[in-house]
């Protein structure tokens, strides 16, 4: 049973030293008591207290990692069940599924596509995490698909093998890139669990429709020393696969259910292309923690991607970029200045139509805690007095000589108040961004 803060204070040492990076001991404990912090970071428990607490201080959901260094992925170590409670921390992984069955040269073609499916969206580089090689053939061709695959890309690796042989012939090559072993057959789990405790690479649980089944499966390769799972959700329908992998994240967050504390994964089987977008959509929103596709086309992956940043972005901070003063262009002193805020898909919609222009030109980025422009207006942050102060603090004054500049028409109202405390002549501007592009040629 999980001990409250108070429970978990009276084991500490209540020295109240900060190296744990909380104020208190007390502070502490009812972190602890939150799954939110690992009891490492106290430096002066004791083994007997660290004992007694070691069971009520692991996350709900395991922290599995996949991969190593700069690209690995990890995943787990989640501590609700709905976004607004707090946020979601570690972003599901996609993963593109290749078959060994295909050529050399299919594959380094597929490779190469995959490489190719990172983009920029409102300042953050989004791209998919893993390559899932599935076995369709024998032992030797997936070993050597394995060692093209490492040579031509560094995204962790998924092995979907589906017998022994192949599966050691692809850790012998990988053992150092900590691969996720993912058995294609739940007859040979056995075999597979061996392997995955002698190279120490995390396993996936093959998928069981009865949870108490599933149980004594994790608890039973616990018992093996193999502790670093992930857990199967079969995609027989949809409705299916979203009940269960919502029942496996309930059971461990709400019931403490250790059993089932391990992140998820689903591999995508519908065929129908946008179908399958959806689908995948829906599993990182409920609650995935890998999917796997086949598509690699951009604008099918983009979109997934695109919902996962959007799912694991914090709902109480707003993504948001650095207030300044940012030059578009060869400016120079007579250049148009663009006033907006410094929410990130607000300044990255505004630089887009900015640039699309050929006009060089100034943006300024007012400070409004991340708030759209109406948001901000209505919430008392972009305002005459901020949008002055921005000026002042960047340097607007001194680097444009024409005293122009130019707010968005949503906020057409304040353009008296603006132009009598900056001094500025105030031009309104387009209320969509759409049409910054005309706007500024013919300014």
């Amino acid at each position: 049973m999980a001990l409250s803060g108070l429970d978990i204070y009276k084991l500490l040492p209540k020295t109240n030293c900060k190296e744990c990076g909380f104020a208190t001991c007390l502070a502490f404990a009812m972190q602890l008591a939150k799954k939110t912090v690992n009891l490492e970071k106290c430096p002066h428990v004791s083994a007997d207290a660290k004992k007694a607490l070691e069971a009520s201080s692991q996350p709900p959901i395991k922290l599995i990692t996949i991969g190593k260094q700069d690209n690995r992925l990890e995943i787990g170590n989640e501590t609700v069940l709905f976004r607004h409670e707090e946020k979601f921390h570690h972003p599901a992984g996609i993963g593109i599924i290749i078959e060994d069955d295909l050529s050399d040269e299919e594959i380094t073609k597929g490779l190469e596509k995959i490489n190719e499916l990172s983009f920029e969206r409102v300042g953050q580089q989004i791209s998919v995490n893993l390559i899932a090689l599935k076995q369709k053939t024998d032992a030797s061709r997936f070993a050597a698909v394995t060692s093209i695959i490492t040579k031509k890309s560094s995204l962790a690796l998924v092995l979907m093998a589906g017998d022994e042989a192949a599966l050691r012939g692809a850790l012998e090559l990988t053992k150092d890139l900590r691969p996720l072993v993912y058995p294609l057959s739940s007859d040979r789990l056995d075999g597979f669990a061996k392997l995955a405790g002698e190279f120490k690479v995390p396993l996936v649980v093959p998928s069981c429709d009865d949870l108490e089944k599933l149980c004594s499966l994790t608890k039973n390769l616990n018992s093996k020393g193999v502790n670093d799972l992930v857990i199967e959700v079969q995609e027989s329908s949809l409705s299916r696969a979203i009940w269960q992998l919502t029942q496996i994240r309930r059971l461990a967050l709400k019931k403490q259910e250790r059993a089932l504390g391990y992140p998820s994964l689903i591999s995508v089987k519908e065929k129908d292309p946008y179908l399958a977008v959806q689908h995948a959509a829906t599993y990182i929103t409920k609650y995935a923690g890998i999917v796997l596709i086949n598509s690699r086309k951009p604008s099918e992956v983009l979109s997934i991607l695109t919902l996962r940043q959007n799912i694991y972005t914090d709902p109480q901070k707003p993504l948001q970029i650095e207030p300044k003063l940012y030059p578009i262009g060869a400016v120079s002193k007579d250049s148009p200045l663009l006033i907006t805020t410094n929410f990130s898909l607000t300044y990255y919609t505004v630089l887009g139509e900015v640039e699309a222009s050929k006009v060089a030109a100034y943006i300024l980025s007012v400070d409004t805690e991340g708030m759209s422009v109406l948001t901000a207006w209505a919430a008392e942050k972009f305002t005459p007095e901020s949008i002055v102060k921005g000026m002042d603090k960047f340097g607007a004054k001194e680097a444009i000589s024409n005293q122009r500049m130019i707010i968005p028409g949503y906020v057409a109202v304040m353009s008296g108040d603006l132009e009598e405390q900056s001094g500025w002549k105030i031009i309104v501007g387009p209320k969509e961004a759409s049409g910054i592009p005309s706007f500024l040629k013919n300014l």
